[in-house]
């Protein structure tokens, strides 16, 4: 087991990461304030893992919310049963949350968290590759709307962060896979070294390898916890963690909440963020295509939806969070392992990013 960080001054917590530990009472209850917790999760997490986690909360007046599955339910609507079962169950100021579940039970426990009498505390114990390496770590809440992901929310920290990584071993692939698009991220944006050791070990994390998986998720969490305690809300350096997400955002509501998984999209966008990057002159096509080729290994999407137009994608993008005076900024790659948000760029260099054929981009790599 390793415990990591986030440094956050009196709001500094830990990362917990090992086998076995999501039944292990003792990474809990130093973190819980009074005896009533609410566990929210989905009807999907609930029969594999609720029975360890509550085996951890004996002794605790534990109440159980239960969400449908899924990003489309990403909702207003959902997030009141949250507030339903904690008022239901006369849940005080000393109660908390533990989201158990992967990024949207996370973002929605956090966000009900932030708000219930005006902010109880929450624990983190993620169950996807997703949420474990990007989502469970930061305090970024929030849900959807229909016009824009992530766009209602809050900043929120959590007490803890419990990673069970035996948690992966009921991951479907395709979940899976849309997790290392966070991963890979990293060795993109802050660690080329990381990116180097992910082209020589991804086979062994895909094939759940514990001491590489093990690895990849700490470094993950490294640089998050990193970022985040540096810049906690997003003014500056943490910005640069969302490398394709204001593409793959674009994606996933365009498509509709949940038809391309999160990381799917991210990775997609990251594509199109490396060719902006090397039509911008920062990046070569070989250090486009080393990106590519890794993504493309991971099992995800590389190729844009060829449904979505140029418009399309500006017609979404201009409502992203990282809009300022309505100008769209993008975080681009200055080289291999360096991150920068860019916001002075000409058009006609977005306009050939949005256009490219990304198929015949891809149709020339060789593995």
């Amino acid at each position: 087991m390793q415990t990591l960080y986030v440094k956050l001054g009196e709001r500094s917590y830990p990362i917990y990461i090992g086998s076995g530990i999501l039944g292990r009472a003792q990474y809990f209850a130093d973190h819980l304030a009074g005896k009533q917790v609410a566990v929210v999760t989905n009807q999907t997490v609930a029969p594999l893992y609720l029975d360890a986690l509550c085996s951890a909360l004996a002794g605790y007046d534990v109440a159980v919310v239960t969400l449908p599955d899924g990003e489309s339910y990403k909702t207003w609507e959902t997030l009141q049963l949250i507030f339903d079962g904690l008022l239901g169950a006369r849940f005080d100021r000393k109660s908390t949350i533990i989201a158990l579940g992967g990024g949207v039970i996370g973002d929605m426990a956090g966000f009900a968290a932030a708000c219930y009498q005006r902010g109880i505390d929450f624990i983190q114990v993620p169950t996807t590759l997703l949420s474990q390496v990007d989502s469970s770590v930061g305090g970024k809440t929030g849900i959807n709307h229909p016009m824009g992901k992530n766009m209602v929310g809050a900043f929120y920290q959590p007490k803890a962060v419990v990673i069970d990584t035996d948690t992966l071993k009921t991951l479907p692939p395709r979940e899976f896979s849309s997790g290392l698009a966070e991963v890979i991220k990293y060795g993109l944006i802050c660690d080329e070294g990381f990116l180097a050791w992910l082209e020589h070990n991804l086979e062994q994390i895909i094939a759940l390898q514990a001491d590489a998986l093990t690895e990849a998720i700490r470094r993950s969490c490294e640089a998050k916890a990193r970022v985040v305690g540096l810049d906690e809300r997003e003014t500056g350096l943490r910005a640069t963690l969302n490398l394709g997400h204001t593409f793959g955002h674009a994606i996933e509501t365009h498509m509709g909440y949940g038809v391309w998984l999160h990381g799917e999209a991210v990775a997609a966008g990251t594509v199109m963020a490396l060719e902006m990057s090397r039509l911008l002159g920062f990046l070569s096509s070989e250090e486009r295509d080393r990106g590519i080729r890794l993504l493309r290994r991971a099992g995800l999407p590389v190729i844009p939806p060829v449904e979505m137009t140029a418009e399309h994608f500006l017609q979404h993008m201009a409502i992203d969070k990282k809009v300022q005076d309505g100008r769209i900024r993008f975080v681009l790659l200055r080289k291999l392992g360096e991150a920068m948000v860019v916001g002075d760029y000409p058009e006609e260099i977005l306009h050939a990013t949005l256009s490219a054929d990304y198929r015949a981009i891809v149709g020339q790599l060789h593995d």
